[in-house]
């Protein structure tokens, strides 16, 4: 797997740091997990961190510091770091460790629900109230309703691939869209096209019928 669409800056830094909601901390975990250059590229940006740690002039506590930490940690714990270990290449498509571990298994255990027109998806609970977590299979050779975006989507490709204008996307690729991009992902006629999907706002489609049944599909 030699995955040619990345992460950007911003989302490296954030998951360094830690501040990454849970949501997209599924989603970069999970390319990390199949894609060696951006590993690299993680881990530049873990030394990164550390080194400003290094640098900063500590100052002393205050008396009730500890107290505002502990209530801090129980109103909102923060999102675990995920897994970077890379997947060890098999004659199937496999789910990197962090997906396994909300799906509670394989692509072949995946809970489908249709969507219409043989797609289908499923919803991976999460406790982030801040993004929607979605597995989405779209059939060989079909499109997606064109859409733009209200807010910021991460798709990361598990199996098949989809094409977006000239850009191919195949397994370990990760798109980063936002409002700015209205478009058509098609997967490509080989075989359907299985995508992790984080959301952190509804996707606006251009068709008034798909709008309409929107709310009953939660895309």
């Amino acid at each position: 797997m030699n995955p040619q669409h990345h992460l950007s800056e911003d989302l490296l830094l954030d998951y360094a740091s830690g501040s990454l909601s849970e949501g997209w901390t599924i989603a970069v975990g999970s390319h990390l997990a199949l894609c060696p250059h951006c590993r690299a590229r993680s881990e530049h940006a873990d030394m990164l961190g550390g080194a400003l740690l290094d640098a900063i002039v500590t100052e002393p506590l205050a008396q009730d510091a500890w107290g505002a930490m502990r209530a801090r940690l129980h109103a909102e714990p923060a999102p675990a770091r995920i897994a970077q270990a890379p997947q060890k290449e098999t004659g199937k498509p496999v789910l990197p460790m962090p997906l396994r571990a909300y799906v509670g298994g394989d692509i072949d255990t995946i809970a489908w629900r249709p969507l219409g027109r043989g797609a289908a998806q499923m919803l991976l609970p999460t406790a982030d109230k801040t993004t929607q977590v979605r597995l989405l299979r779209i059939p060989a050779g079909k499109p997606v309703p064109e859409h733009s975006h209200g807010g910021r989507e991460l798709t990361l490709v598990l199996a098949g691939s989809f094409r977006d204008g000239a850009l191919l996307f195949g397994p370990g690729d990760i798109e980063d869209a936002d409002g700015s991009i209205l478009h058509t992902p098609t997967a490509t006629p080989e075989a359907d096209c299985i995508c992790l999907a984080v959301t952190d706002a509804p996707l606006r489609f251009s068709s008034w019928l798909v709008r309409l049944i929107q709310p009953i599909l939660k895309i």
